[in-house]
């Protein structure tokens, strides 16, 4: 995207009113009218950071470690691995949700095959899903779910 274009586009997304107070064009977000994209973009926020606070309860003392895991476990990789095993766990809602987002037309990954991208990007939505509607016990209930699995691999690993 050209200079231009970017100043342009965020000229628009943070407007100002006479007072100089940032205008929010959105009261609150409705999942189910965003795109499945931005289910992800959210998703990958949620369970990142619910990684990185999981992980502290293993190590406090060693950031290169806890980012080495936390990128390990938030990949594309890690999480269709993941995803694999938390499916049996999840209600048709929510298989549908995944679906939307494992089928959104979205750029070439880099670090993974594109169906693991593609896996990645539905359960990230999901979870973008589950935060927007405020679902925190599901929320918590299927990012720890994904966690062990994705934990249990890497220490089957290193063994």
């Amino acid at each position: 995207m050209k200079f231009k274009a970017r100043q342009k586009i965020a000229a628009s997304v943070f407007e100002t009113d006479e007072a100089g107070r940032l205008i929010e064009k959105y009261d609150g977000a409705d999942p189910e009218a965003l795109p499945p994209l931005v289910l992800a973009f959210v998703g990958d926020a949620v369970f990142h950071l619910y990684v990185r606070k999981r992980l502290l309860s293993y190590t406090q003392s060693q950031v290169h470690i806890l980012n080495d895991f936390s990128a390990k476990i938030v990949s594309a990789v890690g999480q269709a691995r993941a995803y694999e095993q938390i499916e049996p766990m999840l209600t048709e809602e929510e298989t549908a949700i995944f679906r939307r987002g494992r089928n959104a037309q979205s750029r070439t990954p880099r670090a993974s095959s594109v169906q693991e991208y593609h896996i990645s990007t539905g359960f990230e939505a999901l979870l973008g899903t589950l935060y927007l509607r405020n679902e925190n016990d599901r929320l918590r209930e299927i990012s720890e779910a994904a966690f062990q699995a994705i934990a249990k691999e890497i220490a089957a690993r290193k063994q």
